[in-house]
């Protein structure tokens, strides 16, 4: 009887490229990141810009016209998070390697 379970484990190994099934989960958690990317701080910054956004009044750096786009939004929201230190990826677009 204890031959039956054996040969069965070795096909379910064999089906999923060598690997239990139990394996392949702690080796997919191992890959995920842990903790948060964003800080709660700065998805407050970002709300605060959607809201000026939504209502007309934000403004771009550069030449002062009204950002309309809430990508654009976003992206100065994370970019006043960065400047106040809060937890924020760099930027990806920026010049700085």
């Amino acid at each position: 009887m204890a031959t039956a379970k054996s040969s069965t484990r070795k096909k379910a190994a064999t089906k999923t490229g060598g690997r239990s099934t139990a394996t392949k989960k702690t080796a997919a958690k191992k890959k995920s990141t842990s903790g948060r990317k964003y800080s709660p701080e700065a998805s407050g910054y970002v709300e605060e810009e959607m809201k000026e956004m939504k209502q007309g009044k934000l403004k771009s750096g550069g030449s002062g016209k009204t950002v309309r786009n809430p990508k654009q939004a976003i992206a100065i929201g994370l970019s006043e998070a960065r400047k106040a230190g809060k937890k924020v990826p760099p930027n990806p677009h920026s010049e700085a390697a």
